[in-house]
């Protein structure tokens, strides 16, 4: 009894304090049973909706993923079932990234390969994969690890070997077909020629055979000219219908390379971005120049000028004329957002006058560029992409040496250290040996379509019929190599750049014409480029064992203070690019390990970081209107283009 009384006590046994004129509520709302009816149901429609809402996901423990990595999935824009963008409500978030079987297609094509005089049409599988590079894929294969000298060093072989696989055939065939094409016979004709027809012959003849002439055909009159450029021929003369004519080259002459000695003057432009206002004098000093020199050039410049003060995105460009230890300024430029503001040159007597505007430099308007390296994106444990590129590429079946061909190809446009992006796709297009899609030895990829972040990179693989060469160029016929390579020594650490410096043995300031990359002694060096090799040897200026690569177009690649020359380099002997040439050494005056690297454009020296260089090798002419056919029946075959058909009337 007393129990109970308590418990009437806790509970409240006066009636309610009544507020605002509302009624008095029962007794039994605030009952003990109503409180545990209340908490019991409670308890039971949680358990249900969570029964429920389990059954929903299918037992799965990850509601949603970060939404960047659902962008992996497809393109920018995500569509649902109906084809229709995806609406508030619907459900855009997948509980994981993964390759779809969609994504990998094998089909038949033909392909006509040259077989001796014969050309061979037959049909031969090829795989069109669509990799997002950021899915989780599972490979059980083991690539080799991030090795930049073994990207880009080609150790003397042709980074595209001859074709195997041949072009697209324009046509289906249902088996393999022989066509044998022959010369044209330009010789001669056993038949007399006849007299010109007069203009009355003519039109009789034209009146007479008219009305046989249906709607939509077509004959030729007369054709007494026959360019015979247009046909195989092993005669190096033009026979124009029995008028012979030869080209003979007269006045030409081939000089030899002359190698330069410390006695002769060298020329190089430094050109000194300014990134915040300040002195002539101190900019100069800044970049190494004397005090001297700087007040000489200050004092007149600030007299033309009409202020001592250069202005934040001004550029000076500084000719130095170099001749063993001295380093003299014979010319200097001013230039104003881009524009050429005055230049003063060294007259006879040593003093500076106005001079002319020199000639344009890319390197002014590109002073201010950075070094081009793709900003490094941070993601949700994503790998980079060199690692991302192997693990999708193995597991879609391209195999090891097909994903190196890969990593090669895009070796010129594409950071592999960087971290992954969520969107970031690989699409590629090879010829396999049969429905499974896995590359073998002798598959060859036909083109690649890699896309990170803004960048796309496009290319097709054709083989110029000038020169049987083969090699990857982009929509326009350019090739994705480039001319040169800016690092030669690519596992190396870059040390010092291109401008005035105070020399570490020499004790003066004088002008640094090359930009030195450091690494361990015996580390191989590679060719920038292709060339032919001008010296290999040991040079007594201070540089010790050179090589000097000349190059097309008036470009020399010179490597110094090599500890060794690579066996087979000699003067005479054909380089090609990634080829490796000699080893990282200190020969000459140097202080430690590194390769001086310089570039040297129509004699004088330039910097091999921020010169423009030009592209790669372009098509042009009938190689050009050649891969523009092969390009289109590619992007048709992928149905990235409007397929036309051409109907032909015979």
């Amino acid at each position: 009894m007393t129990t109970y009384r308590n418990m009437i006590r806790s509970l409240g046994n006066e009636p309610p304090i009544l507020a605002d004129g509302r009624k008095a509520p029962d007794r039994r709302e605030i009952s003990l049973r109503w409180l545990s009816g209340t908490f019991l149901t409670g308890i039971t429609s949680s358990i249900l909706m969570g029964v429920a809402l389990f059954a929903a996901l299918d037992g799965r423990q990850q509601l949603a993923i970060p939404a960047e990595a659902f962008a992996a999935l497809g393109t920018l824009t995500q569509t649902n079932k109906t084809g229709e963008t995806a609406k508030r409500g619907e459900r855009v978030l997948e509980p994981t990234v993964v390759a779809k079987p969609a994504d990998k297609k094998i089909m038949e094509i033909s392909t006509m390969i040259h077989d001796g005089e014969k050309e061979v049409v037959r049909r031969q599988p090829f795989a069109h994969v669509k990799m997002a590079l950021a899915a989780n894929h599972a490979t059980s294969e083991d690539y080799p690890r991030f090795d930049p000298l073994a990207i880009f060093s080609t150790n003397g072989k042709d980074a595209a070997p001859a074709s195997r696989m041949g072009t697209i055939y324009g046509s289906d065939v249902e088996s393999e077909v022989a066509l044998q094409t022959d010369a044209f016979p330009t010789g001669g004709s056993p038949l007399d020629y006849a007299d010109q027809m007069s203009i009355e012959e003519v039109e009789e003849n034209v009146r007479t055979n008219g009305s046989v002439l249906t709607d939509g055909s077509s004959q030729v009159a007369s054709l007494y000219y026959v360019d015979p450029q247009r046909f195989a021929s092993d005669s190096s003369d033009l026979d124009l219908m029995g008028l012979t004519a030869r080209i003979v080259e007269e006045n030409m002459s081939v000089s030899t390379f002359d190698t330069l000695t410390p006695d002769d003057t060298e020329y190089a432009d430094d050109v000194i971005p300014v990134r915040r206002a300040a002195d002539i004098d101190a900019v100069m000093t800044a970049a190494g120049y004397t005090k001297a020199q700087a007040d000489d050039l200050s004092a007149y410049l600030e007299d033309q000028l009409g202020s001592k003060k250069l202005a934040e995105g001004d550029v000076m460009r500084i000719c130095i004329s170099q001749k063993g230890k001295e380093a003299n300024i014979v010319r200097a430029s001013v230039y104003s957002r881009g524009r050429h503001v005055v230049t003063a040159a060294l007259d006879d007597s040593g003093r500076f006058v106005h001079g002319a505007e020199p000639p344009e430099l890319d390197a002014v308007a590109t002073a201010f560029d950075d070094d081009g390296r793709p900003t490094i994106i941070a993601g949700r444990d994503l790998p980079r992409v060199y690692d991302g590129i192997y693990r999708a590429a193995l597991s879609y079946g391209m195999g090891q040496d097909m994903t190196s061909e890969v990593i090669r190809i895009l070796a010129s446009n594409v950071d592999f250290q960087a971290q992954l992006r969520p969107t970031d796709s690989l699409e590629a297009f090879f010829s396999v040996t049969d429905e499974t899609g896995t590359a073998t030895e002798d598959s060859e990829i036909l083109f690649l379509d890699a896309k990170f972040g803004d960048t796309e990179t496009r290319v097709y693989r054709f083989q110029n019929p000038e020169d049987d060469s083969v090699d990857y160029y982009d929509e326009d016929g350019k090739s994705i190599r480039q001319f040169l390579l800016r690092n030669p020594v690519p596992n190396g650490t870059f040390r010092s750049g291109f401008g005035m410096r105070r020399h570490p043995i020499l004790g003066f300031s004088r002008m640094h014409t090359g930009v030195d990359w450091a690494a361990p002694r015996g580390t191989p060096i590679i060719a920038a480029g292709n060339g032919v090799v001008e010296k290999a040897g040991w040079d007594s200026g201070g540089y010790g064992n050179q090589t000097l690569i000349r190059h097309a177009n008036g470009y020399v690649s010179s490597y110094n203070h090599q500890s060794a020359i690579a066996k087979g380099i000699k003067p005479g002997v054909k380089v090609r690019q990634g080829q490796v040439i000699g080893f990282v050494g200190t020969t000459g005056l140097s202080t430690g390990p590194h390769l001086h690297y310089e570039l040297i454009v129509n004699g004088n020296k330039v910097d091999a970081l921020k010169i423009r260089l030009p592209g790669g090798k372009s098509l042009e002419g009938k190689a050009l209107a050649q891969f523009e056919v092969e390009r289109q029946r590619i992007d048709d075959l992928l149905g990235r283009g409007d397929a036309t058909q051409v109907a032909e009337t015979h």
